[in-house]
C-alpha cells in the first residue's frame, strides 16, 4: 500500500478526462480519484460510482481534501483554471497547450514557487511507443549524427468539428497549439532549444476560421534541421517520423495504440495495454561496407502510467519533472503568434 496517495480532482469529463486521465488516477496505487467537475451531463459516476461530481469549478477548488488538479478544460482557459487552483492550495497538472502565452507560463510557475505548489505540464506522447522507438534510435546513435528529422501529426477531418474553442480564433486554438505542440514538445525533449524557428500556418478547409495546417522548421547549432508538420487534411497519413543521419535512416509509422485502447475501454493495467501490433515495426537503413541493410526495431511499450507516477515521483519526493519549465517556455516562444513565420 502506498503512504499518502494524492488526492485528485479533475475539472472536465470530456475526452481528455475520461481517455487521459480518469483511467490512470483510479488505476494507480499513487492517487485517490475524488471529484470531477460535470456541469450538465453527470456521466462520470457511471464509470467511476465514487468519484463526487461537483457541479461547479469552484466547488472542486473548495474541496480542502483534494490536492491536485488536473485542468483539462478547453485551451483558452488552462491559465485561469491553473492560478486559480495555485492560489487554492492545490497542485495542478496542465494540458497541452500548457498557456497561449510565455507571460502567463511564467507568472504559473512564479505562484508555483510562491505557494510551494507543483506547476506541471500534461505531455504524455514522450510516452508513445513510436517515439520512444525514435528516442532508442538516438541514445544508441545507430544513425550517426543527425542531419535531419521529420515529424508529422496528420489527421483527415475536412468538416469544422463541433469543439467551439478548437475552431474559433481565440488564444491558443488551431492545429499548431492542439497537435504541433506535442510534436514540438518532442523535439525539444530530444534536442532542447533550437537556434531558429520559422513557422508555416495556412487555412484550406472550407469556412474556417483557425489554421488547419502547421509547419515548423527548427534550425540547431550543430547543423541539424527538424521540420515538423501537422495538418487535418491528410487522406493518407505520412510517416511520423524519418530520422536521417550520417550512418542511417530511420523510419516509423505512427503506430502507438494506447489512445485507441483507451477509447475502447481497455484498462492501463491489461497486460496487452502499450503493446504496438505486429507487423508495426520501425525500419533502420544502415549502410556498411557500401552495402545496405534494412533492420526492423521493435518499440518498447508505451505506457502513459508512466506520467502519472513521475507526477507521483515529483510531488511526494520532490524529484525533478521530466518536462522542465524552461522547455515549456521554449515551446511557448514558437507556438505564440508573435513569433515570425
Amino acid at each position: 500500500m502506498v503512504a499518502q496517495p494524492i488526492i485528485t480532482g479533475i475539472l472536465s469529463y470530456g475526452m481528455s478526462g475520461r481517455v487521459f486521465h480518469a483511467p490512470f488516477i483510479e488505476a494507480s496505487n499513487f492517487f485517490v480519484f475524488k471529484a470531477i467537475v460535470e456541469r450538465s451531463k453527470k456521466k462520470a459516476q457511471f464509470d467511476y460510482p465514487q468519484v463526487v461530481s461537483y457541479d461547479s469549478i469552484s466547488e472542486l477548488l473548495d474541496d480542502e481534501e483534494i490536492e491536485l488538479v488536473i485542468v483539462n478544460t478547453p485551451n483558452d482557459t488552462h491559465f485561469d483554471f491553473a492560478k486559480k487552483a495555485l492560489l487554492s492550495g492545490k497542485h495542478v497538472l496542465i494540458e497541452k497547450p500548457f498557456s497561449p502565452t510565455v507571460a502567463e507560463a511564467q507568472e504559473l510557475f512564479e505562484i508555483g514557487k510562491q505557494t510551494d505548489r507543483c506547476v506541471l505540464p500534461f505531455h504524455n506522447r514522450r510516452f508513445d511507443s513510436d517515439f520512444k522507438s525514435l528516442k532508442y534510435i538516438l541514445d544508441r546513435n545507430l544513425v550517426g549524427k543527425p542531419i535531419e528529422l521529420h515529424m508529422r501529426f496528420d489527421r483527415f477531418k475536412p468538416e469544422i468539428g463541433p469543439k467551439i474553442f478548437k475552431e474559433t480564433p481565440r488564444p491558443a486554438s488551431g492545429v499548431l497549439y492542439d497537435l504541433g505542440s506535442h510534436l514540438l514538445d518532442q523535439a525539444i525533449s530530444l534536442f532542447g532549444r533550437p537556434k531558429s524557428a520559422t513557422k508555416i500556418l495556412s487555412q484550406n478547409r472550407p469556412n474556417t476560421k483557425v489554421d488547419d495546417y502547421a509547419s515548423l522548421i527548427l534550425n540547431y547549432q550543430d547543423g541539424l534541421n527538424v521540420f515538423i508538420t501537422t495538418s487535418l487534411l491528410v487522406a493518407s497519413p505520412q510517416k511520423s517520423f524519418v530520422l536521417h543521419g550520417a550512418n542511417g535512416t530511420f523510419i516509423k509509422d505512427r503506430t502507438d495504440v494506447q489512445e485507441a485502447q483507451l477509447q475502447f475501454g481497455m484498462s492501463p493495467l491489461d497486460p496487452s495495454y502499450g503493446m504496438e501490433h505486429e507487423g508495426q515495426e520501425g525500419v533502420l537503413t544502415v549502410i556498411l561496407n557500401d552495402v545496405s541493410e534494412e533492420i526492423d526495431v521493435s518499440s518498447e511499450k508505451g505506457n502513459y502510467m508512466e506520467l502519472f507516477d513521475a507526477i507521483y515521483q515529483t510531488i511526494r519526493l520532490r524529484v525533478p519533472y521530466f518536462v522542465s519549465s524552461e522547455q515549456i517556455l521554449w515551446q511557448l516562444e514558437i507556438l505564440s503568434p508573435s513569433q515570425k513565420s
